[in-house]
């Protein structure tokens, strides 16, 4: 089993920067692939990176490629997702996740953490 514990949200201006991080806990950690999801208001559940325990990465939406980048550090147990060039809409709760595979469908993943949520202002 996985505990996953979102931080780093908050407020930015248009064209900041954020890093989230996803902190586990929980023997398995190594086993699962850690993506990224968010989620707006009346907006669908989008997925947005994942990266498997050696490394391998998986953009699923190309509206945040070459802005956001997924990274891992397993001697700590995190997942962190650096985001730069902020729009407003990138503002939503953003949730990460673990699953055995990576994959864009979030029936997929196991575990989910509370989310910590992004507001980006103009």
């Amino acid at each position: 089993q996985v505990q996953l514990v979102e931080s780093g949200g908050g407020s930015v201006q248009v064209g900041g920067s954020l890093r989230l991080s996803c902190a586990a806990s929980g023997y398995s950690y190594f086993s699962y692939c850690i993506a990224w999801f968010r989620q707006a208001p009346q907006k669908e559940r989008e997925a947005l990176a994942g990266i498997y325990n050696g490394g391998g990465i998986t953009y699923y939406t190309d509206s945040v490629k070459g802005r956001f980048t997924i990274s891992r550090d397993n001697g700590k147990k995190t997942v962190y997702l650096q985001m730069n060039s902020l729009k407003p809409e990138d503002t939503a709760m953003y949730h990460c996740a673990a699953g055995l595979g990576c994959g864009a469908t979030a029936e997929w993943y196991s575990y989910w953490g509370q989310g910590t949520q992004v507001t980006v202002s103009s």
